[in-house]
Protein backbone atom coordinates (compact mmCIF):
# COMPACT_ATOMS: atom_id res chain seq x y z
CA UNK A 1 0.00 0.00 0.00
CA UNK A 2 1.12 3.32 -0.69
CA UNK A 3 1.85 5.60 2.15
CA UNK A 4 2.11 9.71 2.45
CA UNK A 5 3.40 11.01 5.38
CA UNK A 6 2.69 14.83 5.20
CA UNK A 7 5.61 16.32 7.37
CA UNK A 8 5.32 19.50 9.28
CA UNK A 9 7.34 22.19 7.71
CA UNK A 10 10.11 23.69 9.79
CA UNK A 11 10.94 26.34 7.90
CA UNK A 12 10.15 29.81 10.06
CA UNK A 13 7.25 31.88 8.44
CA UNK A 14 5.79 28.64 7.05
CA UNK A 15 2.58 27.51 7.95
CA UNK A 16 1.09 26.29 4.48
CA UNK A 17 0.63 22.97 3.61
CA UNK A 18 -0.33 20.74 0.74
CA UNK A 19 -3.08 18.42 1.69
CA UNK A 20 -6.36 19.54 3.35
CA UNK A 21 -8.32 17.19 5.85
CA UNK A 22 -10.36 16.92 2.53
CA UNK A 23 -7.95 15.98 0.40
CA UNK A 24 -6.67 13.43 2.92
CA UNK A 25 -10.07 11.85 3.48
CA UNK A 26 -9.90 11.60 -0.40
CA UNK A 27 -6.57 10.01 -0.53
CA UNK A 28 -7.53 7.27 2.12
CA UNK A 29 -10.67 6.36 0.02
CA UNK A 30 -8.58 5.77 -2.81
CA UNK A 31 -6.86 2.89 -0.56
CA UNK A 32 -3.19 5.50 0.48
CA UNK A 33 -2.43 5.28 3.44
CA UNK A 34 -1.87 8.82 4.89
CA UNK A 35 -0.08 9.82 8.08
CA UNK A 36 0.11 13.62 8.79
CA UNK A 37 2.53 15.13 11.58
CA UNK A 38 1.53 17.19 14.40
CA UNK A 39 2.16 21.38 13.90
CA UNK A 40 2.74 23.89 15.72
CA UNK A 41 2.73 26.29 13.31
CA UNK A 42 0.19 24.73 10.10
CA UNK A 43 -2.22 27.31 9.56
CA UNK A 44 -4.85 24.44 8.56
CA UNK A 45 -5.37 22.44 12.42
CA UNK A 46 -4.69 18.61 13.03
CA UNK A 47 -8.71 17.86 14.05
CA UNK A 48 -9.91 18.08 10.57
CA UNK A 49 -7.05 15.34 10.03
CA UNK A 50 -8.05 13.13 12.72
CA UNK A 51 -11.51 13.58 11.63
CA UNK A 52 -10.70 12.29 8.39
CA UNK A 53 -9.17 9.51 9.69
CA UNK A 54 -5.95 9.12 8.88
CA UNK A 55 -3.15 8.48 11.47
CA UNK A 56 -1.57 11.28 13.18
CA UNK A 57 2.22 11.40 13.83
CA UNK A 58 4.58 13.93 16.40
CA UNK A 59 5.81 17.27 14.67
CA UNK A 60 9.58 16.64 12.98
CA UNK A 61 9.21 12.44 13.15
CA UNK A 62 9.52 12.19 9.40
CA UNK A 63 13.28 10.51 9.44
CA UNK A 64 12.15 7.70 11.68
CA UNK A 65 8.88 7.13 9.10
CA UNK A 66 9.19 3.44 7.48
CA UNK A 67 11.77 3.29 4.50
CA UNK A 68 8.94 3.15 1.96
CA UNK A 69 7.15 6.46 2.84
CA UNK A 70 6.72 9.20 0.68
CA UNK A 71 7.38 12.29 2.68
CA UNK A 72 5.31 15.18 1.45
CA UNK A 73 6.39 18.71 2.51
CA UNK A 74 6.78 21.58 0.76
CA UNK A 75 9.71 23.78 1.54
CA UNK A 76 13.33 23.17 3.09
CA UNK A 77 14.38 20.35 4.82
CA UNK A 78 16.91 21.13 7.65
CA UNK A 79 20.66 21.89 5.86
CA UNK A 80 22.05 19.22 8.30
CA UNK A 81 23.52 17.50 5.80
CA UNK A 82 22.44 14.02 6.39
CA UNK A 83 21.85 11.66 3.58
CA UNK A 84 18.05 11.50 2.45
CA UNK A 85 16.83 7.72 2.10
CA UNK A 86 13.16 8.21 1.71
CA UNK A 87 11.28 9.33 -1.52
CA UNK A 88 10.26 13.13 -1.14
CA UNK A 89 7.56 15.69 -2.68
CA UNK A 90 8.74 19.16 -1.75
CA UNK A 91 10.17 22.23 -3.52
CA UNK A 92 14.16 21.18 -4.04
CA UNK A 93 14.94 24.50 -5.45
CA UNK A 94 17.38 22.25 -7.18
CA UNK A 95 17.41 21.73 -11.13
CA UNK A 96 18.24 25.52 -12.22
CA UNK A 97 21.47 25.86 -11.32
CA UNK A 98 20.89 27.15 -7.56
CA UNK A 99 24.30 26.75 -5.91
CA UNK A 100 22.79 25.42 -2.79
CA UNK A 101 20.61 22.63 -4.08
CA UNK A 102 23.74 21.18 -5.21
CA UNK A 103 24.07 19.91 -1.52
CA UNK A 104 20.14 19.00 -1.49
CA UNK A 105 21.02 16.53 -4.46
CA UNK A 106 24.28 15.09 -2.76
CA UNK A 107 21.84 14.43 0.31
CA UNK A 108 19.76 12.49 -2.47
CA UNK A 109 22.73 10.67 -3.82
CA UNK A 110 24.70 9.92 -0.48
CA UNK A 111 21.20 8.11 1.16
CA UNK A 112 19.42 6.45 -1.93
CA UNK A 113 16.43 8.91 -1.49
CA UNK A 114 14.73 10.84 -4.60
CA UNK A 115 13.31 14.16 -4.92
CA UNK A 116 10.08 14.33 -7.03
CA UNK A 117 10.09 18.46 -7.26
CA UNK A 118 7.07 20.08 -7.09
CA UNK A 119 7.83 22.68 -9.49
CA UNK A 120 8.57 20.05 -12.06
CA UNK A 121 5.49 17.98 -11.53
CA UNK A 122 4.08 18.50 -15.33
CA UNK A 123 1.57 17.18 -17.22
CA UNK A 124 1.41 16.13 -20.78
CA UNK A 125 1.37 19.54 -21.98
CA UNK A 126 4.23 20.92 -19.92
CA UNK A 127 2.42 22.42 -17.83
CA UNK A 128 2.48 22.44 -13.69
CA UNK A 129 -0.38 20.08 -12.24
CA UNK A 130 -0.19 22.59 -9.20
CA UNK A 131 1.23 26.20 -8.16
CA UNK A 132 0.98 28.54 -6.17
CA UNK A 133 2.10 31.23 -8.30
CA UNK A 134 -1.53 33.12 -7.70
CA UNK A 135 -0.35 34.25 -4.45
CA UNK A 136 2.93 34.42 -4.83
CA UNK A 137 2.33 36.86 -7.67
CA UNK A 138 -0.28 39.02 -5.37
CA UNK A 139 1.45 38.98 -2.13
CA UNK A 140 4.80 40.03 -3.59
CA UNK A 141 2.97 42.54 -5.72
CA UNK A 142 1.93 44.10 -1.81
CA UNK A 143 5.24 43.37 -0.30
CA UNK A 144 6.73 45.80 -3.23
CA UNK A 145 4.07 48.65 -3.08
CA UNK A 146 4.83 48.10 0.98
CA UNK A 147 7.97 49.28 -0.01
CA UNK A 148 7.46 51.68 -2.33
CA UNK A 149 5.53 53.24 0.42
CA UNK A 150 8.10 53.61 2.95
CA UNK A 151 10.43 55.03 0.49
CA UNK A 152 7.83 58.11 0.14
CA UNK A 153 8.57 58.15 4.01
CA UNK A 154 12.50 58.23 3.10
CA UNK A 155 12.29 55.30 5.43
CA UNK A 156 12.87 51.27 4.22
CA UNK A 157 10.85 48.58 4.38
CA UNK A 158 9.26 46.95 7.65
CA UNK A 159 8.74 43.41 8.57
CA UNK A 160 5.79 41.21 6.98
CA UNK A 161 3.14 39.18 8.40
CA UNK A 162 0.99 36.27 7.88
CA UNK A 163 -2.47 37.34 6.98
CA UNK A 164 -5.99 36.00 7.40
CA UNK A 165 -7.25 36.83 4.32
CA UNK A 166 -6.14 38.45 1.07
CA UNK A 167 -9.11 40.98 1.14
CA UNK A 168 -7.20 41.73 5.31
CA UNK A 169 -4.17 42.38 2.90
CA UNK A 170 -5.26 44.55 0.58
CA UNK A 171 -7.15 46.39 3.42
CA UNK A 172 -3.62 46.80 5.15
CA UNK A 173 -2.06 47.92 2.17
CA UNK A 174 -4.39 50.78 1.20
CA UNK A 175 -4.37 52.41 4.54
CA UNK A 176 -0.27 52.18 4.30
CA UNK A 177 -0.56 53.86 1.41
CA UNK A 178 -2.88 56.69 2.30
CA UNK A 179 -0.80 57.17 4.86
CA UNK A 180 2.36 57.34 3.45
CA UNK A 181 1.40 60.51 0.58
CA UNK A 182 2.76 58.71 -1.75
CA UNK A 183 1.80 59.56 -5.02
CA UNK A 184 0.29 56.92 -7.59
CA UNK A 185 3.42 54.71 -9.40
CA UNK A 186 3.63 53.17 -12.72
CA UNK A 187 4.04 49.66 -12.60
CA UNK A 188 5.28 46.80 -15.07
CA UNK A 189 4.56 43.31 -14.83
CA UNK A 190 6.81 40.74 -16.92
CA UNK A 191 5.52 37.29 -17.28
CA UNK A 192 1.81 38.98 -16.93
CA UNK A 193 0.33 35.83 -18.48
CA UNK A 194 1.00 33.47 -16.28
CA UNK A 195 -0.75 32.64 -12.62
CA UNK A 196 2.26 34.85 -10.76
CA UNK A 197 1.58 37.94 -13.28
CA UNK A 198 -1.90 37.58 -12.97
CA UNK A 199 -1.81 37.56 -9.29
CA UNK A 200 0.65 40.62 -9.36
CA UNK A 201 -1.68 42.42 -12.07
CA UNK A 202 -4.43 41.69 -10.09
CA UNK A 203 -3.42 43.34 -6.65
CA UNK A 204 -2.24 46.18 -8.24
CA UNK A 205 -5.18 46.95 -10.24
CA UNK A 206 -7.16 46.47 -6.60
CA UNK A 207 -4.98 49.19 -5.22
CA UNK A 208 -5.59 51.99 -8.21
CA UNK A 209 -1.68 51.39 -9.74
CA UNK A 210 -1.46 51.46 -13.44
CA UNK A 211 0.30 48.36 -14.81
CA UNK A 212 2.08 47.46 -18.04
CA UNK A 213 1.69 43.93 -18.52
CA UNK A 214 4.56 41.79 -20.73
CA UNK A 215 5.03 38.75 -21.58
CA UNK A 216 6.88 36.51 -23.85
CA UNK A 217 6.05 38.76 -27.19
CA UNK A 218 7.82 41.54 -25.46
CA UNK A 219 10.08 40.65 -24.21
CA UNK A 220 11.56 38.00 -27.28
CA UNK A 221 14.38 40.70 -28.33
CA UNK A 222 16.43 39.90 -25.40
CA UNK A 223 16.70 43.53 -24.57
CA UNK A 224 17.64 45.67 -23.66
CA UNK A 225 14.73 47.09 -21.78
CA UNK A 226 14.46 51.09 -21.27
CA UNK A 227 10.44 51.15 -20.96
CA UNK A 228 11.20 48.52 -17.31
CA UNK A 229 13.58 51.72 -16.13
CA UNK A 230 10.84 53.87 -17.05
CA UNK A 231 8.24 52.54 -14.38
CA UNK A 232 8.28 53.17 -10.82
CA UNK A 233 8.16 49.31 -9.60
CA UNK A 234 8.82 46.61 -11.43
CA UNK A 235 7.35 42.48 -10.92
CA UNK A 236 9.10 40.12 -11.97
CA UNK A 237 7.22 36.85 -12.81
CA UNK A 238 9.32 35.01 -14.95
CA UNK A 239 10.35 31.54 -14.71
CA UNK A 240 14.11 31.37 -14.73
CA UNK A 241 15.66 29.05 -17.36
CA UNK A 242 18.57 29.38 -20.20
CA UNK A 243 18.05 31.55 -22.07
CA UNK A 244 16.38 34.21 -19.92
CA UNK A 245 16.45 37.65 -20.59
CA UNK A 246 18.73 40.10 -18.45
CA UNK A 247 15.58 42.45 -17.69
CA UNK A 248 17.17 44.64 -15.18
CA UNK A 249 21.07 45.12 -15.13
CA UNK A 250 23.46 45.50 -13.01
CA UNK A 251 24.61 49.04 -15.14
CA UNK A 252 20.88 50.07 -14.81
CA UNK A 253 21.96 51.44 -10.93
CA UNK A 254 23.86 54.05 -12.22
CA UNK A 255 21.77 54.97 -15.32
CA UNK A 256 18.66 57.32 -15.80
CA UNK A 257 15.96 55.83 -14.51
CA UNK A 258 11.98 56.42 -12.78
CA UNK A 259 12.37 52.27 -11.70
CA UNK A 260 13.20 52.16 -7.72
CA UNK A 261 11.69 49.37 -6.42
CA UNK A 262 11.78 45.76 -7.94
CA UNK A 263 9.84 42.97 -6.68
CA UNK A 264 11.36 39.81 -8.20
CA UNK A 265 8.75 37.05 -7.31
CA UNK A 266 10.41 34.38 -9.05
CA UNK A 267 13.63 35.04 -6.72
CA UNK A 268 15.99 33.26 -8.17
CA UNK A 269 19.60 35.32 -6.59
CA UNK A 270 22.08 32.26 -6.69
CA UNK A 271 20.85 31.07 -10.19
CA UNK A 272 23.18 31.12 -13.29
CA UNK A 273 19.60 32.47 -15.06
CA UNK A 274 18.93 35.35 -12.94
CA UNK A 275 17.43 37.70 -14.56
CA UNK A 276 17.29 40.54 -12.22
CA UNK A 277 21.41 40.27 -11.34
CA UNK A 278 21.40 43.36 -9.16
CA UNK A 279 21.19 41.70 -6.21
CA UNK A 280 22.41 38.29 -4.70
CA UNK A 281 20.87 36.92 -1.60
CA UNK A 282 17.02 36.45 -1.00
CA UNK A 283 15.14 38.65 1.43
CA UNK A 284 12.97 37.72 4.29
CA UNK A 285 10.08 38.08 6.70
CA UNK A 286 12.41 40.57 9.01
CA UNK A 287 13.80 42.50 6.19
CA UNK A 288 12.08 42.13 3.17
CA UNK A 289 14.04 44.96 0.80
CA UNK A 290 17.10 45.02 -0.04
CA UNK A 291 18.87 48.08 -0.84
CA UNK A 292 21.16 47.53 -3.92
CA UNK A 293 21.88 51.50 -4.51
CA UNK A 294 21.56 54.68 -2.62
CA UNK A 295 21.42 57.44 -4.89
CA UNK A 296 19.38 57.25 -7.22
CA UNK A 297 17.35 54.73 -4.75
CA UNK A 298 16.83 50.95 -5.64
CA UNK A 299 15.40 48.36 -3.37
CA UNK A 300 14.49 44.49 -4.34
CA UNK A 301 12.13 42.61 -2.85
CA UNK A 302 12.64 38.83 -2.98
CA UNK A 303 11.22 37.06 -0.44
CA UNK A 304 10.82 33.24 -1.67
CA UNK A 305 7.86 31.67 0.51
CA UNK A 306 5.63 35.03 -0.44
CA UNK A 307 2.39 32.40 -0.42
CA UNK A 308 3.33 31.98 3.38
CA UNK A 309 1.72 35.52 4.23
CA UNK A 310 -1.78 34.15 3.22
CA UNK A 311 -1.09 30.47 4.21
CA UNK A 312 -4.96 29.26 4.35
CA UNK A 313 -6.36 30.71 0.55
CA UNK A 314 -3.05 29.56 -0.89
CA UNK A 315 -2.84 26.16 1.06
CA UNK A 316 -6.55 25.07 -0.10
CA UNK A 317 -5.78 26.56 -3.63
CA UNK A 318 -2.71 24.41 -3.85
CA UNK A 319 -4.27 21.64 -2.28
CA UNK A 320 -7.35 21.25 -4.42
CA UNK A 321 -5.27 21.88 -7.73
CA UNK A 322 -2.61 18.85 -6.45
CA UNK A 323 -5.22 16.51 -4.98
CA UNK A 324 -5.77 14.68 -8.76
CA UNK A 325 -1.55 14.40 -8.86
CA UNK A 326 -1.60 13.13 -5.45
CA UNK A 327 -4.42 10.28 -6.06
CA UNK A 328 -2.03 8.97 -9.05
CA UNK A 329 0.72 8.25 -6.43
CA UNK A 330 -0.52 4.04 -6.16
CA UNK A 331 1.43 4.10 -9.95
CA UNK A 332 5.05 5.88 -9.84
CA UNK A 333 5.74 4.51 -13.05
CA UNK A 334 3.52 6.71 -15.53
CA UNK A 335 2.95 10.17 -15.97
CA UNK A 336 3.94 12.95 -13.86
CA UNK A 337 5.90 10.94 -11.38
CA UNK A 338 7.58 9.45 -14.13
CA UNK A 339 8.78 12.65 -15.35
CA UNK A 340 9.40 13.98 -12.35
CA UNK A 341 11.70 11.34 -12.03
CA UNK A 342 13.71 11.57 -14.75
CA UNK A 343 14.19 15.23 -14.08
CA UNK A 344 15.51 14.31 -10.58
CA UNK A 345 18.17 11.74 -12.28
CA UNK A 346 19.39 14.03 -14.66
CA UNK A 347 20.16 16.84 -12.80
CA UNK A 348 21.34 14.42 -9.70
CA UNK A 349 23.93 12.75 -12.06
CA UNK A 350 25.80 16.18 -12.13
CA UNK A 351 26.56 16.78 -8.65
Amino acid sequence: MTHLWVRAEQRLHEERVGLTPEGAKALLDAGIRVTVEDSSVRAIGIEGYKNAGVEIAPENTWTSAPQDAIIFGLKELPEDGTPLIHRHIMFGHAFKGQHSGKELLRRFNAGGGTLYDLEYLVGDDGRRVAAFGYWAGFAGAAVAMRCWAAQARNEEAGPVSVFHSSRAMLNDLVEDLQASGASIPTAIVIGALGRVGTGASELLDAVGVPVTQWDMEETSSGGPFPEILAHDVFINCIFARPGTSVFVPKAALNGERNLSVIGDVSCDPDSDYNPVPVYDRATDWTVPALRVHDDPVMDVTAIDNLPSMLPVESSEDYALQLLPTLLTLNDLNAGVWTRALNDFKTHSEKV
